[in-house]
């Protein structure tokens, strides 16, 4: 499967894309007013021309006057009488028509000439501009390439860190469980064992949960997000994520609360990352929602789709649109717990299953985030379940 999310995607090939069109419009823009400029040059000279006949016209209107002795209108000629015999008007006539002809050829010198420096100014710019695309396009696969081989070496980077720092999370987890099997007749003493015990369990379960969401980003990135999907009952997420939730919404005082309306959701999922989008979404609910509030999940069948919903009384968020699913976006801009990667992350494992995921809200109104899993009937046969590459 293929995420449809900007990020999860092809990057390179969107920006291909979006060269390419912008390119194809530029040439349009340019052929446009390449043809609006010659336009507006012809006019001009045709306009030029029409004049300069004009002016001809009149002046050998008014030279065939003086010929003729008497103007059109009957006044009088001055100056001095012209002669107005045939052999001499037969020989104003042929200089007229040679005069004539020396102006067509020469205006269609013109014409041919114009023609030719226009096409050498098309070919020019042709030219010109690409050379220019030619070197933009030799920097981009420069600067794709040092890319690559920086993302390659964070990636390295990423998995030698993070294996390391998951055997030391593995100690300190272990050293916690042996820590709270120590017995102390002191209560005093024993209590204290307890509580920092408790806190070192979960403070090794968050950083857990921050390395494990860096390498799904690594992962996301490199296009490489494995899904083991197959036909299941959707309700049994909700209850599962109820049970996983229930302790710490109780802690907190805020009610929970699940509705499945229908009897049977068959949709075609990896389980255990559909969970980490639910957990993610809780999460925060729970997280932002205060003391005496409530936090409803609800799943029902919508279309040809199984649509999600994690309802809170929370105090909303002010700015929505799709910043919030982006890398390092933040439901709240206060807030500086987390690296900001869960609901991108949700986002493209949403996107990876053929869903969609999207917020509402209003700032005091509580927050209401929904995403989708195509069913089982949108989705075609059951077939045996196989992990994918995302």
């Amino acid at each position: 499967m293929q995420g449809s999310g900007p990020r999860c995607g092809s990057e390179r090939q969107a920006t291909n894309q979006s060269l390419s069109d912008e390119r194809l419009k530029t040439d349009e823009e340019l052929a446009k007013r390449r043809i609006d400029i010659d336009g507006s040059a012809d006019a001009i000279v045709v306009r030029a021309r029409s004049r300069a006949d004009q002016i001809l016209q009149e002046a050998r209107a008014r030279a065939d006057e003086r010929l003729n002795g008497s103007p059109v209108d009957g006044s009088p000629v001055s100056g001095s009488p012209v002669d107005g015999s045939p052999r001499e008007s037969g020989a104003i006539n042929g200089e007229r028509s040679r005069d004539d002809e020396a102006m067509r050829q020469e205006r269609t010198t013109a014409d041919d000439a114009l023609a030719r420096e226009r096409g050498a100014r098309r070919r020019a710019l042709a030219a010109l501009l690409a050379l220019e695309r030619e070197e933009t396009d030799d920097r981009l696969v420069l600067e794709r390439a040092r890319a690559d081989q920086s993302i390659a070496s964070r990636d390295d980077f990423m998995g030698m860190v993070s294996h390391d720092l998951r055997n030391m999370l593995g100690g300190m987890a272990m050293s916690a469980v042996s820590l709270l099997s120590i017995t102390c007749s002191d209560r005093e003493v024993s209590n204290a064992i307890t509580t920092n015990a408790q806190r070192i369990q979960r403070y090794a379960a968050r950083m857990n949960r921050l390395v494990a969401d860096l390498l799904d980003v690594v992962s996301i990135e490199a296009g490489q997000l494995s899904l083991v999907s197959q036909q299941q009952n959707a309700a049994e997420l909700v209850r599962d994520t109820l049970d996983a939730f229930s302790g710490p919404s109780a802690a907190k005082g805020i009610s929970m609360r699940t509705e499945v309306r229908a009897g049977s959701l068959l949709a075609r999922y990896d389980q255990e990352r559909i969970l980490q989008v639910l957990a993610n979404l809780v999460g925060n609910a729970i997280k932002f929602t205060p003391a005496g509030g409530r936090v409803d999940i609800i799943v029902e069948p919508v279309g040809d789709d199984v649509r999600f919903g994690v309802i809170d009384t929370g105090p909303g968020i002010a700015e929505q649109g799709g910043l919030i699913f982006e890398r390092f976006g933040r439901v709240a801009k206060w807030e500086r717990s987390g690296l900001g990667l869960g609901l991108y992350i949700a986002k493209c494992i949403v996107d990876a299953h053929g869903g969609k995921i999207w917020v509402e809200s209003q700032p005091d109104q509580g927050s209401s985030f929904y995403f989708t899993l195509p069913s089982s009937a949108s989705a075609g046969a059951p077939v045996a379940p196989q992990p994918t590459q995302v």
